[in-house]
């Protein structure tokens, strides 16, 4: 076999010169793209872990930004804003005295910390793949032969081992949590694209030849017709994405991300059984309460 061998397709080769020209030619590109990114994870995790200030008086008589509450008040402040998010998106008393007893849970562990820079890194995903993947889903969802395309790029997203993503984000942005959500968004991106065009393509045709009937505009069919017929699936997209990023939690603190990844590799490097379940039931607790938060049926 080795003359099959010898002449092995350089892939590997192939593919370290396309990134050794991407980091020379898009240095500025990748720095502007790192300085966002830390820019939203910054401003989310302030959210998250800081104290509200007003001006006031502090202790020493001089005047300043003095805390409205407590900083050890500030996590329940934020359980309280998701509870009531809660009730607000589902309406059930179940579901929010779920999300407070388990958030609450997650205080008597210990944990809030690295739940809040866990949530950031999550949230932070979500936001960008809901950005980037319900327009192309649409744009798919509106131009088939766009969508052939673009089906083998999704599969190779999807099935591409995750620690693959982490080679070039570490040579582009460095360690830290920027390229565990490059990593991240890369992993999670094609999930929202594929639900988004399911929910608009698959819009009853009844539906919308009434609507152009009435002399809808295709903006006006897009906004009252088909998204709010896809809303479900778009949704089930938001939620898999949230799912899909928890789970690259673990993975992400391989490259000095924060949060509940961390104990979860330092249990695996000391075999320590009992920092694992722990960190990893939070991680568990977690998930079920986004899940629960952001269900939606069609009614």
């Amino acid at each position: 076999m080795d003359w099959l061998t010898d002449w092995k397709i350089p892939i590997g080769k192939s593919a370290k010169r396309a990134f050794d020209g991407l980091q020379d030619v898009g240095e500025p590109f990748f720095d502007w793209l790192s300085w966002l990114m830390e820019g939203m994870i910054e401003i989310i995790l302030a959210v998250l872990q800081t104290p509200l200030h007003l001006p006031g008086t502090l202790d020493d008589g001089t005047r300043g930004w003095v805390p409205l509450y407590g900083e050890e008040y500030h996590p329940l402040l934020v359980i309280a804003v998701f509870v009531a998010l809660t009730w607000v998106l589902q309406r059930n008393w179940k579901t929010a005295l779920l999300v407070l007893v388990g958030f609450l849970f997650i205080l008597n562990q210990g944990y809030w910390e690295e739940t809040a820079e866990s949530l950031t890194l999550v949230l932070s995903a979500a936001f960008v793949c809901m950005a980037l993947g319900v327009p192309i889903g649409i744009m798919a969802a509106r131009r088939p032969r766009l969508y052939t395309w673009m089906r083998p790029v999704l599969d190779l997203m999807q099935t591409l081992p995750t620690f693959v993503y982490l080679i070039p984000a570490i040579v582009f942005f460095g360690i830290g949590m920027v390229p565990g959500l490059i990593a991240t968004v890369i992993f999670v991106l094609p999930a929202p694209i594929r639900l988004t065009h399911l929910g608009i393509s698959r819009t009853p045709l009844a539906l919308k030849e009434a609507a152009q009937a009435f002399g809808a505009t295709p903006r006006q069919l897009l906004w009252k017709v088909e998204l709010p017929w896809a809303l479900p699936q778009i949704m089930t997209g938001l939620n898999q994405t949230i799912m899909l990023s928890l789970s690259m939690v673990v993975i992400a603190a391989l490259v000095g991300a924060d949060g509940l990844g961390v104990p979860v590799v330092r249990a695996l490097n000391t075999v320590n059984t009992a920092l694992g379940f722990e960190s990893g039931f939070i991680i568990v607790v977690v998930a079920i309460i986004l899940d629960r938060m952001l269900r939606v049926e069609r009614k």
